[in-house]
């Protein structure tokens, strides 16, 4: 019987024939980069492992990542895995009690600091005994450094393998609420699910992305990081949110994948320049139109794109749709932490707005009797760690996953979302209300930038509103304030007449701050944390209610 190729298998197939190769394009500051070839990666994966080799790890440890995306997240996973461990990632957002969770509930036993924002508030978490290593971009510490000790420990030789069960990965979930979960992944199951993505998806050497998405999380893992390390593509990073565009521009890349409320600040961005009517306008003139789609294009850095995607929470129909009149093929897929990514993709012949795909080569697919999407894939995980009561909670009888979402499927395969089982909620009218759906639907306005449906108990459901970025800076203004009740109002309606009855919003609510990652009310995959939003409001709402008018201040 023939033994699985597995992803190190891979990785020294490039080291081998692709040594002098450039694979990952680091910014420096200033304009500078920095270069590694396949050669230098292996290299210096090859003697960290030796390095952490040499500090007594038992096989199978674990070792912890707090970083930022950086060329060296990807070296020390390989480090990681050569020589013989387990790789845990941290958030990089994360607060010091969530650090301290995750490295204590893992049992990690050494702990790489990279890239930054917030180290200082962030060490308390780190038990002080644990030995730490700090990559060329992390802040400025006492730490053993990482190209200290590349230089002076030799690398470890031939191939180490590892077996196909042997445990790659924990992923902690983000999570909307409660702690995070960590999610068990072997090198088998990693391999397979990124073998299917890499040719679902035609990648190839010769492709580029952008690497931003936390590394943390499955989605940016899986189709980048895992995906490049078969295909061998050339990865860039992002040095930070200011020249996000530079980054973008220098990498041109062939591929990229982003989350829907960066899709979305991509079109404000893009409305900010041209009113929405005027280019809808040319956008229909016949030898004009593609001129402009394509200066909008190259205007993002996207104009070499061959491939876009959607991922990790819900995307507004008409915002594809937006996207594709520009000529851009975005596709929108369906995945989690639990399958490694690997669960739906749209394809150019099976593709809708609003639909999120279909299931990907191997993936089975069935909805419960209360409409659960039910998920058996080549990337489940093995189960998650030290919760075996999670297990038998998270799995059908015959082996399916039930994924908490609700679902639609139509007979050619394509899956619609329509909801949380979770998330659900009973309004005064007693019939349950999904709000994701409905979020969905209130974000395609050109002013919301995200909402968040509630109500629970409640005569009617309602919306807090977060108003776009370019209007937030102007609310100084009464005129600005009364343009954005005039357009809201209409729009409520325009929601309300798509519902049913016991659905219908009574009122649009606007937050008197954005959320973010840094105030809690987002996930680090900026997904809304519902119930931390409902908490900060529980005490307003009956004063929301007892007025009247469509749109009304927080």
């Amino acid at each position: 019987m023939a033994t699985q190729k597995l992803i190190l298998d891979y990785v020294y197939e490039h080291e081998e024939k692709n040594r002098d190769r450039v694979y990952l394009t680091q910014p420096l500051g200033g304009g500078a980069v920095k270069d590694y070839t396949w050669g230098d990666v292996v290299d210096q994966a090859r003697r960290m492992a030796a390095h952490l080799q040499s500090m007594g790890l038992s096989k199978g440890d674990k070792v912890a990542i707090l970083s930022k995306n950086c060329a060296h997240f990807f070296i020390a996973e390989l480090a990681i895995w050569i020589g013989g461990f387990t790789t845990v990632a941290i958030f990089p957002t994360e607060g010091p009690d969530t650090i301290k969770f995750v490295l204590e509930h893992s049992e990690a036993k050494a702990l790489f600091v990279g890239k930054l924002d917030t180290w200082a508030q962030q060490e308390p978490g780190v038990p002080k005994d644990m030995p730490r290593v700090a990559f060329p971009l992390a802040p400025k510490t006492e730490y053993d450094k990482w190209d200290d000790l590349v230089a002076k420990t030799e690398p470890l030789g031939d191939k180490p393998a590892r077996g196909a069960d042997d445990l790659a990965m924990i992923i902690y979930t983000s999570g909307s609420t409660g702690q995070p979960k960590g999610v068990m992944h072997s090198f088998g199951r990693v391999t397979k699910a990124t073998e299917g993505i890499v040719k679902a998806l035609a990648y190839t050497s010769d492709d580029r992305a952008l690497s931003y998405l936390p590394l943390a999380h499955v989605f940016e893992r899986a189709y980048l990081e895992c995906g490049s390390l078969v295909s061998g593509m050339h990865i860039f990073f992002a040095e930070a949110l200011d020249t996000f565009v530079a980054d973008l521009r220098r990498a041109h890349p062939t591929l990229f994948i982003s989350v829907p409320r960066l899709w979305l600040k991509f079109q404000q961005g893009v409305f900010t320049k041209m009113p929405p009517g005027r280019l809808d306008f040319l956008l229909k003139i016949p030898f004009i139109n593609k001129k402009v789609a394509k200066k909008v294009l190259t205007g993002l850095g996207l104009d070499n794109c061959c491939l876009a995607g959607s991922g990790s929470a819900p995307i507004p129909a008409e915002l594809i749709a937006w996207y594709r009149r520009l000529g851009l093929n975005l596709l929108e897929g369906y995945a989690m932490t639990e399958d490694f990514a690997y669960s739906h993709l749209s394809t150019p012949d099976k593709s809708e707005p609003g639909y999120v795909g279909v299931p990907y080569p191997g993936v089975e697919v069935k909805l419960s009797e209360e409409g659960e999407v039910l998920i058996k894939s080549a990337g489940q995980m093995i189960g998650y760690y030290k919760r075996p009561d999670l297990d038998a909670e998270s799995f059908t009888e015959d082996g399916f996953f039930r994924t908490g979402d609700k679902g639609e499927r139509r007979p050619d395969g394509l899956l619609k979302l329509t909801g949380r089982v979770k998330e659900l909620f009973k309004t005064a009218k007693g019939k349950y209300v999904a709000p994701a759906p409905i979020e969905n639907r209130i974000n395609e306005h050109p002013l919301v930038e995200m909402s968040c449906v509630s109500g629970v108990g409640q005569p009617a459901a309602f919306a807090l509103v977060v108003l776009a970025e370019d209007i937030r800076g102007k609310l100084s203004d009464p005129a600005v304030k009364a343009r954005v009740e005039q357009e809201l109002a209409p729009w409520l309606d325009e929601v309300n007449s798509k519902l049913s009855g016991y659905e219908q919003l009574q009122m649009f609510v606007i937050a008197d701050a954005p959320w973010s990652i840094e105030n809690g009310m987002l996930t680090p995959t900026m997904k809304i944390k519902r119930t931390k939003i409902e908490d900060a409001i529980k005490d307003k709402l009956d004063g929301w209610y007892s007025k009247k008018g469509a749109v009304l201040w927080a």
